[in-house]
Formats: C-alpha cells, sequence, structure tokens
C-alpha cells in the first residue's frame, strides 16, 4: 500500500505546471476555432494564457458566408433599446476572446469567469511578451491551401471594427 502512495506521489509532481509565466500563442495561421478549443483547455487547467497576433488568426470557409453570418449576429439587439444589450464585439482581439469565453463554463459556474481572467488576448505583439517563448497548437494549423480561409483583421473590417 505504501507503495502504491509513493508511485501517486510521483505522478502528482510531474503533472505540476509552472504558472508563473504565460503560456504565450503566436496565433498567426491558425484556425480560430481549433485555436480557442485548446486555449479553453489551458485555461481550464489554471494556465495564464497570452494570445498575440489575434488579427492573423484564420476563420474557415468562404468570405462572404463568413461575413454574412457575423451580420446576422449582429443584428440581435434588444426589442426595448438596442443599448440594453448584447454587445456585440467587432475587432480581432474580442472576437477572439468571445469565442473562448463561449468554451467556458462562464455562466454556470465561478471557475468559468475565474478562467477568463487568466486569458489575455493582443493585436500584433506587445513589449511584456516580446521576450517569451511562443507556442503554436500543430492541431490548429491550416493544412489547405489558403484561398478559403479569411483573417480575423479582414472580418473585423467588413463588420466596423476599428483601432487597430
Amino acid at each position: 500500500m505504501a507503495n502504491w502512495n509513493n508511485r501517486h506521489s510521483q505522478t502528482e509532481q510531474q503533472q505540476v505546471i509552472d504558472l508563473s509565466k504565460p503560456l504565450v500563442v503566436d496565433g498567426t495561421n491558425l484556425i480560430a476555432g481549433r485555436l480557442a478549443s485548446n486555449v479553453a483547455k489551458l485555461l481550464r487547467k489554471g494556465n495564464r494564457v497570452t494570445i498575440v497576433n489575434c488579427d492573423k488568426i484564420m476563420m474557415s470557409g468562404k468570405k462572404s458566408s463568413i461575413i454574412g453570418e457575423y451580420e446576422d449576429f449582429l443584428k440581435i439587439h434588444s426589442v426595448i433599446h438596442p443599448k440594453h444589450g448584447p454587445y456585440h464585439p467587432r475587432r480581432p482581439d474580442t472576437i477572439i476572446a468571445r469565442m473562448i469565453r463561449g468554451m467556458l463554463p462562464y455562466e454556470d459556474k465561478p471557475s468559468g469567469k475565474t478562467d477568463l481572467t487568466r486569458l489575455r488576448t493582443y493585436i500584433g505583439v506587445p513589449k511584456e511578451v516580446k521576450g517569451l517563448e511562443k507556442i503554436q497548437f500543430e492541431k490548429a494549423k491550416i493544412r489547405h491551401e489558403s484561398s478559403t480561409y479569411t483573417t480575423m483583421a479582414e472580418i473585423s473590417r467588413y463588420i466596423g471594427g476599428t483601432n487597430f
């Protein structure tokens, strides 16, 4: 019995992740949904995650259909007064953050809100994270020709995004 406890404690020690530094994910040429699901899993484990180059993240599909779907999404508002919400993100970094929020238990559990506080999204690469090592997820990389993909910057320009 003591031998089992010893092995069990060794496996727990191996699974400890360094939480002092954030994981920096470079979003260049990564598919948005796959990136978001991988980042949501990391956030649920307790990691701090920073996503840079959000304007270069790709959405798969035809540009016209993606923009059409997002314009339909923008038409959803309060019946009483549109300023009462919901508020729809238009910048690439806020679109990605909202996409990741949708993959977390944000409304159901308080842990989902604390998970989201460990996420940072940026357009470009800020000074704070320039020196840190950037990672990319192999599963989220584009595997086909880029003609069927649209960048988040293009989508943002069509739906009225500013300040990037």
